[in-house]
């Protein structure tokens, strides 16, 4: 998978949530705001939009209650409302109404004209008033940019901060992932373990269950296919080393250890792992042995069950040769008979 390719998807349609913003009262920027109650414990959930003709932006979000100064939300009724959000990059004056915790009106973002030049000597820059917008509403302060920075990555820069703040790269993750044991110093793939749900949690319990694993496209790919603890802990506990191309292809193809333990019951047990996989890709079931075996086939060669599926010799096709008298045909004649097309 191309992840910088993936992260510069996350970018343009970032880039087009924040592209068009409206200026008001000299140089700040608004729209509207809405409040709604949340799900969550000590938040709300808060958008920001502007959806005027030309401009299309909307943003929603959990943010702290107390984050909103001069807001009273246990208040009953409808009340008009004043408040300020202030963040490093600037604040957000709101006016409108609260009616029992929920209610509208219209923000104005006021940008910190100091910020771009404190970002800029933490080393980051390109900071417009879009952007700078962006960084308010995803609180990118500079507490966090200076506690990131020190974490050494490459490909680090001003986009990458937000994406972070959107998907939850943090200080305590980054740290957290390191002693799990990966050396996780590449911005992007940080950015892909948040999407994919590489926690450090996970990457321990992959390493506890045996597989001492250290690449960390190999991690994503895990949590792409479904390869689970549990997964490897059920091979080796049936007799498999697996590796990871091999966990991953098993998942590809459906190869589950529910799976695995239905060919053991047809007598199909210890299995290479590549065995087990072409089964799956050329469709040898436990079913089909079963047929196989009520035909008067018990338990077929391996490659003979694959050459079987790949050349189309069906319990059907058994059936029908059967019934014109062509009886006690071996496995290698019924696949030359399909091969040559006789029938």
């Amino acid at each position: 998978m191309n992840y910088k390719r993936a992260f510069g998807l996350v970018l343009i349609v970032a880039g087009i949530a924040f592209s068009v913003v409206s200026t008001i009262h000299g140089q700040s920027q608004g729209g509207d705001w809405t409040i709604h109650r949340s799900d969550i414990p000590g938040k709300v959930e808060f958008s920001l939009m502007d959806s005027r003709a030309g401009r299309h932006f909307h943003y929603s979000s959990d943010w702290p209650a107390n984050e909103f100064s001069g807001l009273d939300f246990a208040k009953a009724g409808r009340q008009e409302v004043h408040f300020t959000i202030a963040r490093d990059a600037g604040k957000f004056e709101c006016e409108g109404y609260l009616n029992n915790g929920e209610g509208a009106g219209l923000f104005h973002f006021l940008a910190d004209p100091k910020y771009p030049q404190e970002m800029k000597s933490l080393g980051f820059e390109g900071i417009d008033a879009d952007k700078q917008l962006a960084m308010a509403i995803h609180d990118i302060s500079l507490k966090f940019v200076r506690e990131i920075k020190s974490k050494n990555l490459h490909g680090l820069d001003t986009d990458k901060l937000i994406a972070f703040k959107i998907h939850g790269v943090t200080p305590e993750f980054i740290e957290g992932i390191r002693a799990a044991g990966l050396n996780a110093s590449d911005s992007d793939k940080l950015i892909a373990f948040r999407i994919h749900g590489v926690s450090p949690a996970f990457v321990s319990e992959i390493r506890a269950a045996g597989l001492n694993l250290s690449d960390s496209d190999k991690f994503i790919a895990f949590r792409i296919h479904g390869v689970s603890p549990e997964m490897i802990r059920s091979l080796k506990q049936a007799g498999y080393t697996p590796d990871a191309d091999k966990l991953i292809a098993m998942r590809i193809h459906g190869a589950t250890p529910e799976w695995v333990e239905e060919l053991k019951k047809e007598g199909y047990d210890h299995l290479e792992l590549d065995k087990l996989i072409a089964f799956r890709i050329h469709g040898v079931s436990p079913e089909f042995i079963g047929q196989l075996q009520k035909l008067g086939y018990s338990h077929p060669a391996p490659d003979q069950l694959v050459a079987m599926r790949i050349h189309g010799v069906t319990p059907d096709f058994i059936t029908h040769l059967q019934s014109r008298g062509m009886k006690n045909l071996t496995i290698d004649q019924l696949v030359s008979l399909r091969i040559h097309g006789i029938d």
